[in-house]
């Protein structure tokens, strides 16, 4: 089947198709991104309902095929190419505008750092992914599940799974369940005041990074691996962690935005 090996899954069923084109609330005054465009399974509902469409495609017979349909869609511009090498607000243009994408399990990850770069011109995106990811993406402190991704997600955008969805909705069919992710702004960024694609957001980001390098690990023991601590201040990282009201055997996964923040903001300049 063409677009397999790009590890694309498609929408089998008209009732499925309906269902998600349904939770997404297109209205005609809005101009949807699509990615990953496939057969057109969803391009024909976004087109009945959005005032402009731009779909991307990155294998070139989807593309083609899909090309000779999108004739009988005005509104639809189709962009073969790898999403991931696209300025999506330069192809969106200047307003803001909404995202849909069955993606690949493979490149979910990238896809999604990618949108948080958009962040501020995205009004939500809509994304099927892979279910365990979908958990990642919204789970909360405390939970095992809660890793970086879960934060960065979280800084830029309010995460929610809006669907669950079986395998057999598919063709392939894929081994494992997924969701329909929903993501909207504003995120966390404006609680803990820090602009999104600011340099700060970048230097906080990298921080929490840090801080999951090794989920086994305690947050000091990842901390120590900073360079501002590299000479063995043990004693002043511990002061912070007092100072930012956490625990100094605390793990990442079981912090907030809010206290990630205060560290970060305690952290020798």
């Amino acid at each position: 089947m063409p677009g397999t090996r790009l590890g694309q899954n498609f929408l089998a069923t008209a009732a499925w198709r309906e269902k998600i084109a349904a939770s997404l609330e297109i209205r005609r005054d809005q101009t949807w991104l699509e990615i990953g465009a496939g057969h057109g399974e969803m391009t024909e509902h976004l087109a009945a309902r959005a005032s402009r469409v731009v779909s991307i495609e990155l294998d070139p017979k989807l593309a083609s095929d899909l090309r000779d349909r999108a004739e009988s869609w005005p509104n639809v511009t189709l962009i073969e190419s790898d999403v991931l090498k696209l300025d999506l607000a330069n192809v969106a243009g200047p307003a803001h505008f909404h995202i849909y994408g069955s993606i690949p399990y493979y490149i979910t990850s990238p896809i999604l750092h990618l949108l948080f770069t958009q962040a501020q011109q995205i009004d939500s995106a809509h994304l099927v992914m892979q279910l365990e990811v979908a958990q990642r993406l919204v789970a909360k402190p405390g939970s095992r599940d809660c890793g970086y991704l879960s934060v960065a997600t979280q800084f830029h955008f309010t995460p929610k799974i809006a669907m669950r969805i079986p395998p057999g909705a598919f063709r392939p069919a894929p081994k494992v369940t997924s969701a329909l992710v929903e993501l909207r702004p504003p995120g966390a960024a404006l609680e803990i005041s820090i602009a999104p694609n600011s340099a700060d957001a970048n230097r906080f980001l990298e921080f929490v990074g840090t801080c999951f390098a090794h989920k086994r690990k305690t947050l000091l023991n990842n901390l120590k691996s900073l360079p501002e601590f590299a000479s063995g201040q043990t004693g002043k990282l511990q002061e912070i962690l007092r100072r930012a009201q956490v625990p100094p055997n605390s793990r990442a996964e079981q912090l907030t935005i809010a206290q990630f923040a205060r560290l970060f903001r305690g952290l020798p300049t």
